[in-house]
């Protein structure tokens, strides 16, 4: 794909490794090799320079015969949150600072000095419950709980920071006096040369987690949901590139980056997020050494004490490292996202079903789809048109002989309430009789090569310039081409897709951006190259917003991510290839993307890139249907997959699988509502709702959809059984298909047909379905709700419901909204408001409720409203101790009670 970018030149990259070789390996890396050989070199501290403000802490530290100062700062806030800054105390040209990743202005508290001595000072704030130690010789930051010391900052001496240069006075002595075979002004990794403009750069630091042996997260990656010791293999690499058919089982950066770690032990969990957005590596080591205690006795066994130690390594820009000190998981959730935003809550259209393919052909073709969906009773949402809609590759344009009347299209869909969603990638053909190009260029929106000229590349449309998202003249510019009148041819109807936004360069190194591109500003590539697609997701969000005057939530994928992608809509992990592995790895793949906050979050159904069995087809709607964003899609060279073209028994198991979605988008959009108030991620590894139980740390093929529902994703080919954990030893769990109730702390081993996937519902939840669910989420209303309610040990159970609109921003802006909460104690269950301010009254109604786990019915059941009490239609079956009440007609939106 170097310089051809046809269909037939991807097809043949997938099976051979002359793609992958485009790739750079640890060792081709000259700036992480550079400071994994470096010597230890001390950072010394002094408390002469310590300064304490209201808002935290600074201190000058330094090598020893070293003029180059630096300037730590260290800051906390009241919700449990240390920020460590490390910056260049006067440096000859300012660094690069990470801007609109973090949310607001920071509340830190003041600090205070617990005590200090010559060689450290302990500092405290709020309650005095955490301390920070400060050892200044070496420099050490230890963070410790009640006692309990958590992390240690730069505990082996591995801060390394390399100070900007005066290229006309760089030394030439290191080295062994070859700068550049180190990298240092200029490295070559196969054709391509990258000039340094400041020089090395680079920053690290290496941090140990104390008593944790499993850590998560930095995505994205197509491995395991654990992270894995890489003392002996490729360290986790964080670098946004357009990689096909990627390999799995591999630290190689794919599509996005997100800088956070997790940690967690039974008693604590832990987060690590380093702000920093170029290239970036991640070592993790895990350690149980034994405890070398003096005072125990000859003979006996020492203790093991795990430990985690994490070497972070950037390529350039500054050390902004915050940690999250949870205790809990939801803690550590909500402290990460109150720095970079919680998850955007999204139209309810979009947790419907998507149905995309490279490249639907013409408007005959949408039609013939949509109506193919209708016929067999599947329900979808949304179509999308790939690159082949535009003309000639130039996006907010159309194929006039394909979709001569765009508009006409979106208003079919759209008397259906469905949707229309088009793509809209990074680069701009080079074409200068296009209006569009024109104004990009002559309004400065393109980045340029390092000689100062308009950097050209070669993608879809073959020529190109590429706009400049970091500058947010060039973001405003971009949001106005998604007017109604700019963009001919669309209605409001119209969502977006951001593609290759990494971004993907074909003949570019590692096809991507050369580093020393110069963006807005005088910056080079390589200072936010892991900012560039979060950049044009937030220039489209804002096209969007602003095309509606503010009132529309807006619907955006994108491919390229970052911290605080999240705010702005959903992404996907790339181009992945149809075969059983590819499914398999998704489920820890979104998982671990969930714990770092981008919860809106899914794997192309079918996989990207060839042709999928029936058999594969069937289990990845049925586990795609479990996940938070679904979509099926498809390339121009495969055969056609719409889900009817396989055969009655396929068609009846996938309509089935899309229908079970649809009926259960109530619980989805509440588990939303929930992540966009209070960061709890819709789906999540089984430790974090069992945090004490070991058996879940390393399950990666199972997980929770919220708090309520277990689900383990068949992702094998012929099985006719599989294994389930259902955790936690007081813990009841009812099987979704049979109502039948299991205990937990055991595996469960399940028969399973084609039609069929594990689900359990939690004993003490309840869930809320629709009856039916129609041909869109439109639709849904139409449908009574029914309340299944799993009762716990004790004969308890609770759970939530959220609505609103669905689409505008009227929950937030006129408290357009309705919470209830649903609790089942002693017998009796009731529905109350869980949120006062909520105004929305809805036309929903409770049509009937099933209560699992009950032993006997020792009265007929009633309905209490104000004084009287009503019997209801009731049916309970005693062997499997279901009761389930028909024909209550309960308004959501008012209280009630029904006495069992």
């Amino acid at each position: 794909m170097d310089v051809s970018f046809s269909a037939e030149s991807i097809e043949s990259i997938v099976p051979g490794d002359e793609f992958k070789e485009k790739f750079k390996k640890n060792h081709d890396i000259t700036f992480y090799r550079r400071q994994r050989d470096a010597a230890v070199s001390q950072y010394f501290g002094s408390i002469e320079t310590l300064v304490l403000t209201d808002r935290g802490a600074s201190l000058e530290i330094c090598q020893q015969d070293s003029q180059d100062r630096l300037s730590l700062q260290i800051r906390a806030t009241q919700n449990g949150t240390v920020r460590v800054s490390i910056d260049e105390l006067q440096p000859v040209k300012p660094r690069y600072h990470v801007s609109d990743v973090l949310v607001g202005e920071m509340r830190y508290e003041p600090l205070r000095v617990h005590w200090k001595r010559e060689d450290s000072v302990c500092l405290t704030w709020g309650l005095g419950q955490y301390q920070l130690l400060v050892s200044f010789s070496p420099f050490k930051l230890e963070i410790s709980c009640d006692g309990e010391e958590i992390v240690t900052l730069n505990p082996e001496n591995k801060l390394y920071f390399e100070t900007l240069q005066d290229p006309t006075r760089s030394s030439s002595n290191s080295c062994q006096g070859d700068e550049n075979r180190c990298g240092l002004w200029k490295e070559t990794f196969r054709q391509f040369e990258d000039i340094k403009a400041n020089g090395p750069s680079s920053v690290g630091m290496d941090l140990s987690l104390h008593g944790f042996n499993h850590t998560y997260g930095l995505p994205e990656h197509a491995d395991t949901l654990v992270l894995k010791d890489t003392s002996v293999s490729e360290a986790y690499r964080l670098y946004n590139l357009d990689v096909f058919g990627y390999d799995i089982n591999s630290r190689l950066g794919l599509y996005g980056s997100v800088p956070v770690l997790i940690a967690h032990k039974p008693e604590r969990t832990a987060g690590v997020f380093w702000l920093n957005a170029s290239e970036t590596l991640v070592d993790v080591k895990y350690n149980s050494e034994p405890n070398e205690d003096e005072d125990e006795p000859p003979g006996k066994k020492s203790k093991i004490l795990p430990q985690t130690d994490v070497r972070w390594i950037s390529e350039s820009g500054t050390i902004d490292c915050f940690i999250l000190l949870g205790p809990t998981p939801a803690q550590v959730f909500s402290q990460y996202a109150q720095l970079t935003g919680y998850q955007a809550l999204p139209p309810l259209f979009s947790l419907g079903y998507h149905q995309c393919r490279w490249n639907y052909e013409d408007e005959a073709d949408v039609k013939a789809v949509d109506a193919g969906f209708d016929s067999h009773s599947i329900p979808y949402d949304v179509i999308w048109l790939d690159i082949e809609h535009t003309d000639g590759k130039r996006y907010f344009t159309w194929d006039s002989k394909l979709f001569p009347n765009p508009a006409e299209l979106q208003h079919h869909l759209q008397k259906k309430n469905r949707k229309l969603v088009v793509i809209s990638d990074p680069h701009v053909k080079i074409d200068p009789d296009w209006p569009f190009y024109c104004e990009a260029k002559e309004g400065g929106h393109f980045v340029k090569n390092r000689e100062g000229t308009v950097y050209e590349g070669t993608c879809w449309p073959g020529e190109s310039s590429y706009l400049d998202f970091s500058s947010s003249k060039t973001r405003s510019w971009y949001a106005r081409q998604f007017s109604l009148s700019k963009y001919e041819g669309s209605t409001e109807s119209l969502f977006v897709w951001n593609d290759m936004n990494e971004p993907s360069v074909f003949n570019g190194p590692e096809q991507t951006m050369p580093k020393d591109a110069v963006h807005f500003g005088g910056w080079e590539h390589r200072e936010l190259h892991n900012l560039y697609g979060f950049y044009q997701h937030m220039a489209t969000f804002e096209g969007l917003l602003t095309r509606s005057g503010g009132t529309e939530r807006p619907f955006i994928l994108s491919r390229s991510f970052f911290a605080g992608s999240q705010r702005l809509g959903a992404i996907w992990t790339g181009d992945n290839v149809a075969t059983w592995e590819y499914l398999k790895i998704s489920v820890p793949m979104l998982l671990s993307l969930s714990l770092t906050g981008i919860q809106f979050c899914g794997a192309d159904v079918g996989g990207f890139v060839q042709d999928p069995d029936p058999e594969l087809l069937v289990r990845w709607y049925q586990a795609g249907a479990l996940q938070p964003f679904f979509r099926g899609h498809s390339a121009k060279m495969t055969k056609r997959r719409e889900p009817w073209l396989f055969g009655d028994e396929v068609t009846s198991a996938i309509r089935s699988a899309v229908q079970d979605r649809y009926c259960l988008l109530l619980y989805w959009y509440t588990l939303f509502h929930q992540a966009h108030t209070s960061a709890l991620p819709p789906i999540r590894p089984l430790w974090v709702e069992f945090p004490s139980d070991t058996s879940t740390f390393a399950v990666e093929n199972q997980y929770m959809i919220g708090s309520a529902l277990l689900v383990c994703p068949v992702t094998d080919p012929g099985v006719t059984d599989v294994s389930v954990l259902l955790p936690g030893s007081d813990e009841l769990w009812y099987d979704t298909n049979t109502a039948e109730v299991h205990k937990g702390a055991r595996t469960l081993n399940l028969p399973v047909t084609l039609n069929t996937v594990p689900v359990f519902q939690r004993g003490g939840t309840v869930v809320p379905r629709r009856a039916g669910c129609g041909s869109s989420t439109a639709d849904l209303q139409q449908h009574p709700i029914t309340l299944t309610v799993a009762l716990d040990t004790k004969g308890n159970a609770d759970g939530f419901l959220y609505l609103d609109d669905g689409h505008s921003f009227s929950y937030r802006d006129q408290m357009q909204f309705c919470l209830r909460h649903f609790s089942m104690q002693a017998g009796r269950l009731v529905s109350s408001c869980a949120e006062d301010k909520g105004s929305f009254v809805s036309d929903d109604k409770v049509e009937s409720v099933v209560i699992l786990g009950l032993n006997s019915l020792k009265r007929k059941p009633k309905l209490k409203s104000g004084a009287a009490k009503t019997p209801v239609i009731h049916e309970f079956d005693v062997k499997r101790g279901v009761l389930t009440l028909t024909g209550l007609g309960l308004e959501i939106h008012k209280d009630w009670e029904i006495i069992i």
